[in-house]
């Protein structure tokens, strides 16, 4: 991908960053300017013009659902993952008398600052499953703190946004249905990426995002299992069937629709050949970094997902500081973890918790890639690396 810069008209440009954002179908700009220009109608009147957004987004609702075997009741709209994940935790403590919230340390710090605020909230209980030292949920540690309480809410995420673990969510939502808990899982990285059969996974909530399969910003839903007992977040009207107030955003609403069904239309296409790339990265980083690490499970093509690696780099502290600032220069977007940190002094809190002092001082990069992107460019960002180390 090139891109004109005004300093360099030549400057390759390579977006390595999808974990952050992805880049939005043509598809669903077209949609959702369709819908800009025809679908202005406010879906809570009664008029014509209200009762066609209506129908579009209660369209929308099922066609959503219908991918994650559920009604489409079950759906609420939000304005992304943050927002389903508080809905979620507030509303279970707040609602559900949910006493003791079971999660991990490497969560999201959407999850991670709510449990945070509720404790001070509530006085409720948080306990953090172990990890093993690449990340990795211990199983048994969950089903021991699950069996020693009650009103018991877990929060673990299905795929980590940083180091790509892919948690055994079918096994977790088994083992909370046996002790009576509820299960809450952040999927935002992983709807959209992977097949979720909500009936054979007894999930109770969870939370996903547009802009994550390349649909747009400011846009998500969460997934409520009917008969919860969850409620709303934010009061005023009664859209969304009371679960969140506020006049839909119709052509947000769309395009999240629109990203999602192409998505699984082609997943079993797009993941391969993103996978592919992924492989490809391994290989190329392996033979021509020396020492070269991959933090948590991200350089398994089994453990982890298909659309990102998190690597560290074999250089000096002094130089470790520049890393991403040398990369960018070089045309390549890239993070040190969650875009939601930028800016924010000291290392990962997700590294912090799988590696030690030494590692911590070495650089770790994660790269995620997505449909748009190319083995050529895999080759430019390889070259550069080589040249920095």
């Amino acid at each position: 991908m090139y891109f004109c810069d005004s300093n360099d008209v030549n400057m390759k440009q390579v977006y390595f960053d999808n974990a952050a954002t992805t880049q939005i179908r043509s598809e669903v700009i077209e949609v959702m300017t369709n819908s800009l220009k025809n679908n202005y109608g406010n879906a809570s009147s009664t008029h014509s013009f209200g009762r066609t957004s209506k129908s579009l987004i209660e369209g929308v609702r099922k066609d959503i659902a219908s991918y994650f075997n559920v009604s489409a009741g079950e759906i609420v709209f939000t304005s992304g993952g943050t927002e389903a994940d508080n809905l979620v935790l507030r509303s279970a403590v707040r609602d559900l008398g949910v006493k003791h919230i079971i999660t991990s340390k490497i969560e999201h710090h959407a999850i991670l600052h709510t449990v945070e605020q509720l404790e001070d909230e509530y006085n409720i209980t948080t306990s953090y499953v172990n990890l093993n030292d690449k990340g990795q949920v211990d199983y048994d540690h969950l089903e021991v703190l699950l069996s020693a309480s009650n009103n018991v809410l877990v929060s673990l995420m299905h795929v980590n946004n940083e180091i790509g673990n892919l948690l055994d969510i079918k096994r977790v939502a088994l083992l909370c249905k046996e002790h009576g808990a509820l299960f809450h899982s952040d999927m935002v990285q992983s709807v959209g990426h992977y097949e979720l059969d909500l009936q054979v996974i007894p999930i109770d909530f969870l939370a996903a995002s547009a802009h994550k399969f390349h649909g747009p910003k400011g846009v998500g839903f969460c997934f409520i299992r009917k008969g919860s007992g969850l409620k709303p977040l934010i009061f005023g009207g009664e859209q969304e069937r009371g679960f969140r107030a506020g006049t839909e955003s119709v052509h947000n609403i769309v395009g999240l629709c629109e990203s999602l069904r192409i998505a699984y239309n082609n997943l079993e296409e797009e993941s391969k050949y993103v996978k592919d790339l992924k492989e490809y990265f391994i290989t190329r980083a392996t033979e021509a970094l020396p020492d070269v690490a991959f933090n948590g499970y991200s350089g398994s093509l089994e453990d982890s997902t298909y659309t990102l690696v998190n690597m560290r780099l074999p250089v000096t502290p002094e130089r470790s500081a520049m890393m991403l600032f040398q990369l960018d220069l070089k045309g390549i977007a890239c993070s040190k973890g969650s875009a939601c940190q930028s800016g924010a002094t000291g290392s990962s809190h997700v590294l912090a918790e799988i590696l030690d002092a030494d590692e911590l001082q070495k650089p770790s990069v994660r790269f995620s890639f997505s449909i748009y992107n190319t083995k050529e460019e895999v080759d430019y960002v390889i070259e550069v690396l080589k040249e920095l180390l």
